[in-house]
């Protein structure tokens, strides 16, 4: 009867197996291995007929077709009346994409398939190192981890990036995590836990890719940072300020009375940006997330949203609105990235029903602008609608003969088309400007 049974090699240890992978391997005559490079094969009694993949490995372009022709020649194998017996190194249902694989296909076909559990390198990675692996440690593949743009990683919790096994995937590893931790954050590398030639080694993150001497069996540890420094830490002490037992004041508010404050926060970012001062700019922003946070925090409390709902739409719409990166669609520059957004936009409403026979043209531009920055807005609606604005030199004619609220108010508008049409910012012009003038007087 067609039957598939998995066997984890554990380690790398010979008497590191299970008692029921002795007896398994007593009773079978033929042995398929993911790879013979484990230090077990050696071992394997002799009356195993011993096959591998490995000639796979050489003829593949990637690991993702890799994996998925062994999982296909697995299946095939586990067709016959005699069925197959797979080995894999560690535990079958750690790192080892291929059990996953088989795992679906088998039962898409419905295939039995048995799992014969073996020590994974977690155990005696984590009893050389000392670490307790409930204390919020984190694991990722050292080649999933380094395929990635941002470290997959909360910086105050403990990680445990396995399968390091030579020196350009260290680098690559290291690039990312120096994204998180300074230069100087130490890591451990852990070699061929388990076995007789199990070595640690402490270093300093930035010389992890130095070293020449590398194996199939390297994990690096990196502890946490000594300080809370993850969005999952600032949303529990947000938490805690609203709970009973927390602040006060914090208990007291909500959307509305958190209003003014958001506001100020994000002029404060601006101001840090206009200085240049990215001191101030750490600070700001961070001052600024809070507000996110707290508006978080509050919906969650009324059963509105999370902060989990806040961050899956926001991710759902940039991949959504970028088919140029995420997707198969070419774009030519970056105004053309502009309309593509606009259309995008246009079809998600349409999608959640929100059609309207006649559109306000200038839905969208948030009321609380401040004046020159929405001016710009609309001076950029108007022109889509065809209309027409005075020239700057004609409002200005019309203020000197009648210096009067309106003819301000057309003159400021000329000068805020003008300016965009010149590719500059209103707002912030006049804002660092005056900035300037402020530091001179100051200066007096």
């Amino acid at each position: 009867m067609a039957h598939i049974t998995i066997l984890g090699l554990g380690p790398g240890d010979f008497s590191l197996l299970t008692l029921r992978a002795h007896a398994l391997l007593q009773d079978t005559d033929e042995l398929w291995l993911r790879t013979r490079h484990h230090p077990v094969v050696d071992k394997l009694p002799a009356h195993i007929r011993v096959a591998s993949f490995d000639d796979l490995y050489e003829q593949a372009t990637d690991f993702a077709t890799l994996y998925d022709t062994i999982a296909s020649r697995v299946l095939d194998l586990g067709r016959r009346p005699e069925g197959v017996v797979y080995a894999v190194p560690g535990h079958p249902w750690v790192g080892e994409l291929t059990v996953r694989l088989i795992a679906q296909r088998a039962a898409d076909e419905r295939i039995p398939v048995h799992i014969e559990h073996g020590l994974s390198f977690i155990e005696p990675t984590l009893a050389a190192l000392q670490v307790d692996a409930l204390d919020n440690i984190q694991l990722c593949d050292a080649t999933t981890f380094a395929a990635r743009y941002a470290p997959p990683f909360e910086p105050d919790r403990p990680a445990l990036i396995a399968q390091i096994y030579n020196r350009l995937v260290a680098s690559e590893v290291k690039v990312l995590l120096l994204d998180l931790y300074p230069a100087d954050h130490p890591v451990t590398l852990v070699d061929a836990a388990g076995t007789a030639h199990e070595s640690v080694v402490s270093m300093p993150l930035y010389q992890l890719d130095h070293r020449d001497d590398w194996a199939l069996l390297s994990s690096l540890y990196v502890p946490p940072l000594n300080k809370p420094a993850s969005l999952t830490a600032l949303m529990d002490v947000v938490a805690h300020l609203r709970a009973p037992d927390g602040c006060p004041w914090d208990r007291e508010q909500d959307h509305r009375t958190l209003r003014p404050y958001l506001l100020e926060e994000a002029y404060e970012v601006l101001e840090a940006l206009d200085r240049d001062d990215v001191h101030a700019l750490r600070e700001e922003l961070g001052d600024l997330v809070l507000q996110v946070a707290l508006h978080a925090q509050i919906a969650t409390e009324y059963g509105e949203f999370t902060i989990a709902d806040v961050l899956a739409g926001l991710i759902e719409k940039l991949i959504y609105r970028h088919p140029h990166v995420f997707g198969d669609r070419t774009v030519q520059s970056a105004q053309e990235v502009l309309q593509n957004w606009e259309a995008l936009k246009s079809a998600e409403k349409a999608a959640r029903g929100e059609t309207n026979s006649n559109p306000d043209p200038f839905e969208g531009i948030p009321a609380a602008l401040p004046a020159l920055a929405k001016a710009q807005k609309v001076v950029k609606r108007l022109r889509a609608l065809g209309g027409t604005l005075p020239a700057a030199e004609d409002a200005w004619a019309a203020w000197r003969a009648d210096p009067s609220a309106k003819t301000l108010g057309a003159l400021l508008l000329a000068l805020a088309a003008e300016a965009r049409d010149q590719h500059v910012d209103a707002e912030t012009a006049l804002r660092e400007t005056l900035t300037r003038w402020m530091d001179q007087a100051r200066e007096v």
